[in-house]
């Protein structure tokens, strides 16, 4: 084998799998979410391109560099699969956010970006706080932390997957 055959082999098998590897990321996050059709097609793609890429390795045992494409195409892939589904998210999120200072200004600010906001009392160690709780569409998780972060940079933010029953969302954009 010459080294041009063994290094395409490697960038075919290394190709597959990120593509395989992240479809089946999306697969498992369109599961977690209920969307099972979706799931179903992702996963169909996902086995496809896994069989073609396992036949080549299995044709080509002796060869390391494919076992190294193959390795590295599983850690891009899972990558590129998380990072694809931050960009184009489906489903909701529910955000809690406490800041000891800004609440109102980072509710408001987040009505403005027509975002739903509530806001609820809470108990925390040594005093009331305010606790603004929001739905809103994954794709705009980046947007809602940017505009909470520029107001309060030490605000406590957690980040939870949500899936509405039922109900109105506001912030559907």
């Amino acid at each position: 084998m010459n080294i041009l055959s063994i290094a395409a082999g490697m960038f075919f098998i290394m190709c597959a799998r990120i593509v395989d590897v992240s479809l089946g990321t999306l697969r498992m996050l369109n599961v977690v979410k209920g969307h099972k059709y979706r799931a179903a097609v992702y996963g169909f793609i996902e086995v496809l391109i896994w069989i073609i890429a396992m036949r080549f390795i299995m044709q080509n045992l002796d060869n390391m560099w494919n076992i190294l494409g193959y390795s590295a195409g599983f850690a891009i892939g899972t990558v590129a699969g998380v990072s694809i589904e931050n960009k184009f998210g489906t489903g909701y999120l529910q955000i809690y956010v406490i800041s000891k200072y800004h609440t109102d200004k980072i509710a408001d600010k987040l009505r403005s970006l027509k975002i739903g906001v509530t806001i609820m009392p809470g108990e925390g160690a040594r005093s009331g706080v305010a606790v603004i709780v929001l739905i809103a569409m994954a794709k705009r998780r980046s947007e809602i932390i940017r505009t909470i972060e520029s107001i309060d940079p030490k605000a406590f933010i957690t980040v939870q997957s949500a899936i509405p029953y039922r109900g109105f969302i506001h912030s559907r954009k």
